[in-house]
């Protein structure tokens, strides 16, 4: 099942054929390490490359009739090959092919996201350090905070991305691991030395201990990487979303021209990307919560998880892959706005800059209790009145007269809040950051 927002490389890896490809790809490296070892004809294993095929219209006919996949699969590769298919598949279990050609398909994956995460990464630096300096008013609970900067914001996304990097390099490794080790897990036809030097021919390595399958625990922290990448995508697209609402309006998704936001309401220009991005990581979120369900299987294997795994793995490798693809586009044409990004910084009339008058009354001596109670009670009163917070302060005995003009100036000082911004940008992207 191949969702319809797949791109040709990510689709392709769950394609049918290829699927097959990887499990004839296992079978050959088997007959490749026996014939190494003495165990089949060299000239066997020759004729085995040479003719083996296999047509998936023909695999599904079998199936039909046999109703296992696998020995159909087998069944129309033998009609290819002839008498020396009988060396393939020798010793193995259908899991033997099927789990060790599905960590195949899933190397490649986290490849395919591994290569989109460096793309997004390499726009959201260049946009970081394009916007380092572009002034902001930082946000908690959806108000006005402390000044920041846009560049600082995609910084932090940069970083957690850098993380993403990280977790899915870990989950590569984790599902890099291949079983030729028989029905129940205790090699009793290949020795667990040929088992590992099979699978090191395909550049996997051996489940330390099998039971039929490799175990799902594995898969599930796959699928818990790509939950984890798809809510870094929703919360960058979030942030978007906020950011692009009629009353923030500083900064936007690009509208292209002849693009229309709705069949209504001529003049709308929605977030409709950024949007659809949210949606779908509730879908990959929750293909990690059917990853985390496969785990307990009974006994040494049951195949309640590998019905469950045909959705989910192809949908989250291929939904994540568009994220991060509509992610990166986005943000390369993501519209800024520093005009009005500036404008409703000022909305707050210098409140935002608070902490650092009352830090400078504390330094003067007053309690913290105290220095929190004079500025909490201009601030109000500039909320109130709408009046200049910084001049109040000024007029007031007990704050401007025990700071002085000059010291309280400092005190709203853009220059002297943002002296840090070179060395958190150099420890976010290394010497040339800064």
């Amino acid at each position: 099942m191949i969702p319809r927002y797949s791109r040709p490389e990510m689709a392709g890896i769950w394609e049918e054929r290829e699927r097959l490809q990887r499990m004839l790809e296992v079978e050959i490296a088997v007959c490749e390490e026996l014939a190494a070892r003495g165990e089949i004809p060299q000239d066997a294993v020759a004729e085995i490359k040479s003719k083996a095929a296999f047509d998936p219209g023909r695999v599904r006919e079998l199936e039909r009739v046999i109703k296992h996949d696998v020995i159909a699969f087998l069944t129309n590769v033998a009609e290819n090959v002839g008498p020396s298919s009988r060396f393939i598949h020798l010793g193995l279990t259908s899991s033997d092919a099927l789990d060790t050609a599905l960590a195949l398909q899933l190397v490649r994956a986290a490849d395919v996201l591994l290569e989109d995460l460096a793309r997004l990464r390499a726009v959201l630096k260049r946009r970081a350090l394009e916007h380092k300096r572009t002034l902001i008013a930082g946000r908690t609970h959806g108000m006005h905070a402390e000044p920041t900067t846009l560049g600082l914001k995609i910084a932090l996304w940069h970083a957690e991305f850098g993380r993403a990097v990280e977790r899915v390099h870990r989950a590569r490794e984790v599902v890099r691991v291949g079983k030729i080790s028989g029905a129940v897990g205790v090699c009793p036809h290949l020795s667990p030395g040929v088992e590992e030097a099979i699978l090191r021919r395909l550049g996997l390595e051996a489940e330390p201990v099998s039971s039929q399958i490799v175990q799902r625990d594995r898969h599930a922290e796959f699928h818990s990487a790509l939950a984890l990448v798809a809510a870094s995508v929703a919360r960058v697209a979030t942030e978007v979303r906020h950011l692009q609402r009629t009353e923030v309006g500083e900064a936007e998704e690009y509208f292209s021209p002849g693009q229309k936001g709705s069949s209504a309401m001529p003049h709308k220009r929605n977030p409709v990307v950024s949007e659809q991005l949210c949606g779908l990581a509730r879908v990959v979120q929750g293909n990690a919560a059917a990853a985390l369900q496969n785990v307990p299987l009974w006994h040494e294997r049951d195949i309640s998880h590998s019905s469950v795994e045909r959705v989910i793995l192809p949908d989250s490798t291929i939904l994540v892959d568009y994220m991060l693809a509509k992610l990166e586009e986005l943000m390369d044409r993501w519209v800024v706005y520093p005009g009005r990004m500036r404008e409703n910084l000022e909305r707050s009339r210098g409140l935002l800059l608070s902490e650092h008058v009352m830090l400078a009354l504390i330094r003067k001596g007053l309690t913290r209790e105290e220095a929190y109670a004079r500025v909490q009670g201009h601030a109000m009163e500039t909320w109130a009145r709408g009046n200049d917070f910084q001049a109040r302060l000024l007029a007031d005995k007990e704050v401007g007269g025990l700071l002085g003009k000059e010291e309280l100036a400092r005190c709203f000082d853009l220059e002297a809040h943002f002296r840090h911004v070179d060395a958190i940008f150099r420890r976010a992207f290394g010497p040339g950051g800064g």
